[in-house]
């Protein structure tokens, strides 16, 4: 065991419970085939099976696979009934606080989430921490069982702030004991996940729209157009086929797209909400019901992202 500690890692966080997968070495992202690179056989025989999907606590199935290579290990956050808080560092010497947290004395995502807690009267959070490859902040909680939460992103002034990522049902995040860059991730606070707090719970939960409104168009556009031109245009790209796309085929087509953009949601390139709000947009112009809409896209979102990976 000693001479492998990325399996020891491994079996680890399997016997705390979490369902964990294979990342590529050294990296953050899935060691496992793609749909497109799918063989149809072993765990595939009947159907593509994501990384979501394929995540495990079976010490066999670990042992075997992590005698293969030194591979990362990844954590599926929904199967392992958790939800993240990724409190992160800037990029660069640009990646500088929006205007709400500007003069607050605001750097990084541990800042952020601080002034979150004293704006809500809440202590910081007693629970299971890690330490990142960058120097920023996971912290663990037990998902809550009446509310289905799905990942955030805080960049361009979403989520929960600047630099404060969750990741639950889709998500993933790389365990401790991993290594990126050559950075590894440590535990700092070992000590089981503490439920997550009311507070965060109701700033987390999605708000439903106003009645009579499915989507505020404007506010979509400019959101999804501050992600980078490679997002913009894969979100336009396939909003456009939805739309496109005669009687017949719609909901079929509207799956399609939306397995596409899961693919950058679990990436955290996109944000979930961003994503269903265009591709909801789009279904509904082309005379699909928003209900129906609404079940599409949550069903081939989570289909992408479990299909988030490489040949392996």
């Amino acid at each position: 065991m000693t001479g492998n500690p990325l399996l020891a890692a491994a079996l680890r966080a399997a016997g705390r419970g979490w369902r964990i997968f294979p990342l590529a070495p050294g990296s953050k992202y899935p060691a496992l085939h793609g749909e497109s690179d799918c063989p149809r056989t072993g765990p595939c025989a009947d159907g593509h099976l994501g990384w979501e999907r394929r995540a495990t606590t079976d010490p066999q199935v670990i042992h075997r696979t992590w005698s293969h290579a030194p591979y990362n290990v990844g954590l599926a956050c929904g199967p392992s009934n958790l939800v993240v808080v990724d409190l992160d560092m800037p990029k660069h010497a640009r990646d500088t606080p929006p205007q709400q947290w500007a003069g607050q004395g605001i750097t990084d995502g541990r800042d952020v989430f601080a002034a979150l807690c004293e704006q809500h009267s809440q202590p910081w959070p007693q629970t299971f921490e890690v330490r990142t490859g960058r120097g920023g902040a996971h912290l663990y909680f037990t998902a809550p069982t009446s509310t289905v939460l799905r990942n955030t992103t805080g960049e361009k002034g979403q989520g929960l702030g600047w630099k404060v990522d969750t990741r639950a049902g889709g998500g993933y995040v790389v365990a401790p004991g991993s290594t990126v860059n050559h950075h590894p991730y440590t535990v700092v606070h070992d000590t089981p996940p503490a439920p997550l707090p009311a507070w965060l719970l109701g700033l987390l939960t999605p708000r439903p729209a106003p009645a009579g409104v499915v989507v505020d168009v404007a506010a979509v556009r400019a959101r999804i157009g501050r992600l980078g031109a490679y997002v913009e245009a894969a979100v336009t790209r396939e909003a456009d086929k939805v739309r496109e796309t005669g009687e017949g085929g719609r909901n079929d087509r509207l799956f399609a797209s939306a397995a596409a953009l899961g693919r950058l949601v679990a990436t955290g390139a996109l944000p979930e909400q961003d994503a269903t709000d265009a591709l909801l947009d789009a279904g509904t112009r082309a005379g699909l019901g928003e209900a129906e809409c609404r079940r599409t896209i949550a069903n081939g979102l989570a289909r992408g992202a479990g299909g988030v990976g490489r040949a392996a």
